[in-house]
C-alpha cells in the first residue's frame, strides 16, 4: 500500500462546537493536505510541498472524515418508498416479506452489494447496520464490507416471535448463530459484530436473556436495537413484558444497556427512561426521515441532551427515505425547528463525523482527520448543482457553506470517497 497525499480544503472537528461561530472546535485548512500511509492518516495540516508523492488534488472542495451512519438496515434497500402505513403495519406488509428473501445467499449478497454501492455513493464510510435473522444475510454483509475495506458494525437480527415463520429463530439458535458470527468476524479487519435483538416486541424474555448473555460474554461487541418509535409499538411492548417498568426497562433488565448500546428512535420516552438511559450511558439515535415518513413523532434532541443522554444520527434505511446523510441532516434541522430547536451547521457535520464515531465507541479509530486515525475521507463539492452554485455566490462563511451542503446537497455533492486510504469513489 503506497503513500497517498490528498489536497483540498481539509475540515474536521476537535470537539463538539458550541455554535455556528465556534471555529475553535474545527481543524480547518483552506489549502490543506492529508498524508496517508498503510491506511492511516500520518500527517494533516497546510499543504507545503508535494513530498515527492502523487497528489489527489481536490482544491476548491471540502475534504472531511467519511460520514458515519449510526442505524440502518442492509436488507431494506427495496423497502424505501413503500406507501401508506405506520410502523407495525409497514413491518408486516413490506419489511418482513422483503427480509424473508435473504434466506437465499445469492439474494443476500446482491442486497449487500447494492447497500454498500449506495452508502459509498453518498459519502458514508461506516455504518451500524441490521442484517436479517438469517446467517447468510450477515455473512453477505461482512464479506462485502471486507472486500471494500470498510469499518462497519453489523449484526444478525434476533427475533423469535411476532413475525412470519420464515424470519423466526429461537433464543438458543439466535445466541449460537450470533456467537459464531462474533468468532468469525468480530475484530477481523475493520469489522465489529453488533448484538442485535430487533426490538422487545419480536424477542421473548428468553431471547433477550440470551442477548444479554452474549453482551456479558463479549463486552467489546456493541448492542443495537429499537426503542419507543411509535405509540402502538410502546403499548404492545408493555403488554408483552408486563413486569417491566417501561420499554427501556425491558432492555435494562436483560443487561442490554450501556455505553455501546444504540437505541434507534427514542421518540416517546418517559422521564424515568431518560434518566436510566443517561445513567447507563446508552445512546439515543435520531432517525429523522423515517420518523417523518412513518408518522412516528419528533425527536426531542434538546430535551434528551438536557437529561444527559448521548445521541447519534442515522438514515434508518429503509423506513428512512434517503441513504444520504446530507439529506438526513436537512430533515433533522426541520424536525428540530418544529420544536423551536436549532441545529447549527457546525454541530450537524460534527454529528455526522466525530460525534457519531464517539457514539459508536469508535472515536479513537474514525471520525476525524487527526494523525493515527484510519483514513476514511469524503470530498464534498458545495457547488455540485446549478442551484448550489448559485446559492454559493452569496456564502460568506464556512458555517454558511456547510449549511448549504446539508440543505441542498445529496449524492451529487460527493466527489470522492476513500476507505482506509484507498479510493472507492470514483471507482479506481
Amino acid at each position: 500500500m503506497s503513500d497517498r497525499l490528498i489536497r483540498g480544503r481539509t475540515l474536521s472537528f476537535r470537539r463538539r462546537p458550541e455554535g455556528p461561530s465556534d471555529l475553535g472546535a474545527l481543524a480547518y485548512e483552506e489549502d490543506g493536505a492529508l498524508l496517508i500511509r498503510e491506511g492511516r492518516i500520518v500527517a494533516s495540516g497546510p499543504f507545503d510541498c508535494a513530498r515527492g508523492l502523487p497528489i489527489d488534488d481536490h482544491r476548491g472542495h471540502l475534504v472531511l472524515p467519511g460520514l458515519i451512519d449510526a442505524h440502518l438496515h442492509m436488507p431494506q434497500m427495496r423497502v424505501m418508498a413503500s406507501w401508506g402505513t405506520e410502523l407495525l403495519d409497514w413491518l408486516s406488509r413490506y419489511t418482513f416479506p422483503e427480509e424473508a428473501r435473504c434466506v437465499d445467499p445469492a439474494h443476500a449478497a446482491r442486497m449487500a452489494r447494492a447497500f454498500f454501492d449506495s452508502t459509498l455513493r453518498n459519502g458514508t464510510t461506516t455504518v451500524a447496520a441490521f442484517c436479517t435473522s438469517h446467517p447468510a444475510s450477515a455473512e453477505a454483509f461482512f464479506t462485502e464490507s471486507a472486500r471494500r475495506g470498510l469499518r462497519v458494525i453489523g449484526g444478525k437480527v434476533m427475533m423469535d416471535q411476532g413475525a412470519p415463520e420464515a424470519l423466526l429463530d429461537t433464543a438458543d439458535r439466535a445466541h449460537d448463530e450470533t456467537e459464531a458470527l462474533i468468532r468469525r468476524w468480530h475484530g477481523v479487519g475493520r469489522a465489529e459484530v453488533g448484538i442485535t435483538p430487533r426490538f422487545a416486541i419480536t424477542s421473548s424474555p428468553a431471547q433477550l436473556a440470551a442477548a444479554g448473555a452474549l453482551a456479558a460474554a463479549h463486552p467489546s461487541c456493541p448492542v443495537q436495537t429499537h426503542l419507543s418509535e411509535n405509540h402502538a409499538e410502546v403499548a404492545l411492548a408493555a403488554r408483552l413484558h408486563p413486569n417491566a417498568p417501561d420499554y427501556f426497562g425491558i432492555y435494562e433488565a436483560h443487561g442490554l444497556a450501556g455505553p455501546r448500546s444504540l437505541f434507534g428512535h427514542c421518540l416517546h420516552l418517559t422521564e424515568r427512561e431518560r434518566a436510566a438511559m443517561a445513567e447507563t450511558g446508552s445512546v439515543a439515535v435520531f432517525c429523522p426521515t423515517s420518523n417523518l415518513f412513518l408518522g412516528s413523532g419528533l425527536f426531542d434532541m434538546a430535551g434528551l441532551e438536557a437529561a444527559g443522554l448521548r445521541t447519534a444520527i442515522a438514515t434508518d434505511i429503509g423506513g428512512g427515505t434517503s441513504p444520504s446523510l446530507l439529506r438526513t441532516l436537512a430533515e433533522a434541522y426541520k424536525v428540530l425547528a418544529l420544536q423551536g430547536q436549532r441545529m447549527d451547521p457546525l454541530t450537524a457535520f460534527w454529528r455526522a463525523t466525530r460525534g457519531n464515531a464517539e457514539a459508536l465507541g469508535l472515536g479513537n479509530r474514525i471520525g476525524s482527520l487527526e494523525p493515527g486515525i484510519e483514513a476514511d475521507v469524503v470530498v464534498l463539492d458545495p457547488r455540485a448543482t446549478p442551484e448550489m452554485a448559485l446559492r454559493h455566490e452569496t456564502v460568506e462563511s464556512l458555517a454558511e457553506e456547510l449549511f448549504l451542503l446539508q440543505t441542498l446537497g445529496d449524492d451529487r455533492a460527493v466527489r470522492a470517497v476513500y476507505a482506509a486510504g484507498e479510493p472507492l469513489l470514483p471507482a479506481p
